[in-house]
C-alpha cells in the first residue's frame, strides 16, 4: 500500500512541468528509437534498389493494421487503469490490464494465420506495384510473423505509461529497437540477406521487446497484472476498452488506409514516387515523435488527475505540453526543413527520389508546427474518457481530412498534390480541434475550487 500511496502522490502532488517532463521523456526516447529502427530499415533496403525503397512504404500500411488495434486495447485499457489508479480503485485496473493484454495476443495470432492467407491481395491492396510486390510480400510475412508480439507490446507498453512507468516501458521499447538496428547491419551487410534480413531483423526485435516488457509485470514492478485471473472477457470490461481505445483504432486504422490511398495515387508516377512519400513521411515521422513523446507524458498525468477531480492540473497540464511541444517540434521541423534534400538522399540516392521527397518534406516541415495542437487535444480527451471527441478529432489527420484533400489535390494538381496534401490536413485538423478544447476548458473552469487551484 505504501508504494501505491507514493505512486498516487506523485502524479496528483508533484509540480506538473517537472512531471510531464519526467514521464515524457522516457517516452520520448522510445519513440525515437522506434522511429530510428524503422528509419534504418529503410536505410538498408533502399540500398537494395527503388522498387524495394517502395516496399517499405507498403508494409508500413500493414503495420499501421497491426498498431491500431494494438494501440485501441493499449490506450483504451490504459486510459481507464489510470482513471481508476486515481480513484484508488486497484481490483478493477487489474481486470482492464489482463484483458487488454489477452485480448491484444489473440487479435495478433489473428492477424497472422489470416495476413499469411491473403497476403498477395492484401500487398496489392496497400499499393504494391508488380515491380515492388516480391520485396513486399517478403517483407511482410516476417512483419506478420511477430504480429502477436507486435500487438500485445502496445499494450504493455501503454500500461506501464498510464500506470507512471514510462521509464520500465522505455526499457523495453529501446532495447528491442537497438537490437533492430544491429541485426540490420548483420543480416543486410554482413550475411547479404537483403530485404528478408531486414523483415527478419524486425521480427526478432519485437519479440525480445515483448519480453522485456513482459519482464516489468512477472517481477511485480507494477500496480496492475496480467495473469489468467484477472481476465473479464465480458460485454462490460470489453465494451469500455473498445470504445475508449477507438480513437486510436481510427487513429491508425486510417494511417493504414491514408497510406494505401497514397501509394496508390504515388504509383502513377512510378516506384520513385512511391519510395520518396514513404521516406518523406518516415522522416516526418521522426521530428513528430518528439512532440508525441512528451505528449505521451501528459496522458498519465491528465487522467490520474481528472480521476481525482483534480482539473486544474489537467487544464496546467494541457498548456505545458501544447508550449513545450510546440517548441521542441518547431525547432526541429526548421532544422530538417533546410536539409530537406540531404536528408531523402540518406534513405535513396536516386535523382528522381530526391527530387520527389525534398518539396515534399519541406511542406511537412512547415505545418508540423502548428500539429501539437491537435496531439494535446486527441491525448486530452481520450484519457478522460470522452470517447467521441476523441474519436472524432483522432480521425482528422490521417482520415477524414487527408484522404478527401489527397484525392481532390491529386486530381487538380497531380503530383504537386500529392506533396502538399499531408500539410494542407494538418492546418484544417488544427483548425477544426479550436472550438473543441474552447468548451473543455470553458466547463471544467466553472468546476475548479479555488483551493484545488495550482499556483
Amino acid at each position: 500500500m505504501k508504494k501505491y500511496k507514493t505512486q498516487y502522490e506523485m502524479m496528483t502532488q508533484e509540480p506538473i512541468p517537472r512531471l510531464i517532463v519526467k514521464l515524457g521523456i522516457p517516452t520520448m526516447i522510445s519513440m525515437f528509437v522506434t522511429t530510428i529502427y524503422n528509419m534504418a530499415d529503410a536505410y538498408f533496403v533502399g540500398q537494395i534498389n527503388t522498387a524495394a525503397s517502395g516496399a517499405t512504404g507498403v508494409v508500413l500500411g500493414l503495420m499501421a493494421i497491426l498498431q491500431a488495434v494494438g494501440f485501441m486495447f493499449g490506450h483504451g485499457s490504459g486510459s481507464i487503469i489510470s482513471r481508476k489508479l486515481g480513484q484508488k480503485d486497484i481490483e478493477s485496473a487489474r481486470n482492464y490490464s489482463a484483458t487488454g493484454f489477452y485480448s491484444a495476443l489473440i487479435a495478433g495470432f489473428f492477424f497472422l494465420i489470416f495476413g499469411s492467407i491473403f497476403l498477395t491481395p492484401l500487398m496489392k491492396l496497400l499499393g504494391s506495384t508488380p515491380t515492388i510486390l516480391p520485396y513486399s510480400r517478403t517483407y511482410a510475412m516476417c512483419i506478420l510473423c511477430a504480429a502477436p508480439a507486435l500487438v500485445s507490446s502496445c499494450v504493455m507498453n501503454n500500461i506501464l505509461r498510464y500506470e507512471g512507468r514510462a521509464f520500465f516501458a522505455m526499457i523495453g521499447l529501446t532495447s528491442g529497437g537497438i537490437l533492430n538496428i544491429f541485426l540490420d547491419m548483420l543480416f543486410m551487410q554482413k550475411m547479404g540477406m537483403g530485404i528478408f534480413g531486414a523483415g527478419l531483423a524486425t521480427a526478432i526485435s519485437q519479440y525480445v521487446s515483448w519480453a522485456l516488457l513482459l519482464t516489468m509485470f512477472i517481477l511485480k514492478k507494477t500496480q496492475t497484472s496480467l495473469s489468467v485471473k484477472y481476465v473479464c472477457f465480458n460485454a462490460s470490461t470489453l465494451g469500455n476498452i473498445v470504445t475508449t481505445g477507438l480513437p486510436s483504432l481510427a487513429r491508425q486504422g486510417l494511417a493504414s488506409l491514408s497510406t494505401m490511398f497514397l501509394n496508390n495515387v504515388a504509383g502513377v508516377y512510378g516506384d520513385a514516387a512511391i519510395a520518396a512519400m514513404a521516406i518523406s513521411n518516415r522522416v516526418s515521422m521522426f521530428i513528430f515523435s518528439a512532440v508525441l513523446g512528451i505528449g505521451q507524458g501528459f496522458q498519465p498525468v491528465c487522467g490520474f488527475n481528472f480521476g481525482a477531480k483534480k482539473y486544474a492540473r489537467v487544464r496546467q497540464g494541457f498548456f505545458f505540453t501544447l508550449v513545450f511541444g510546440t517548441i521542441l517540434l518547431g525547432t526541429a521541423s526548421l532544422a530538417v526543413f533546410f536539409y530537406a534534400g540531404q536528408c531523402i538522399q540518406i534513405f535513396r540516392d536516386d535523382p528522381e527520389v530526391i527530387a520527389i521527397g525534398t518539396p515534399a518534406l519541406c511542406a511537412q516541415c512547415l505545418a508540423l508546427v502548428i500539429v501539437p495542437f491537435q496531439v494535446c487535444n486527441n491525448m486530452l480527451f481520450q484519457s478522460i474518457g470522452y470517447k467521441f471527441n476523441a474519436t472524432f478529432l483522432s480521425s482528422l489527420r490521417n482520415g477524414l481530412v487527408f484522404i478527401p484533400i489527397l484525392l481532390i489535390f491529386s486530381w487538380l494538381f497531380g503530383l504537386a498534390g500529392i506533396q502538399i496534401a499531408q500539410a494542407v490536413a494538418d492546418v484544417i485538423t488544427s483548425i477544426v480541434c479550436i472550438p473543441f478544447t474552447v468548451k473543455f476548458f470553458s466547463n471544467i473552469s466553472k468546476e475548479l475550487e479555488p483551493e484545488t487551484a495550482e499556483k
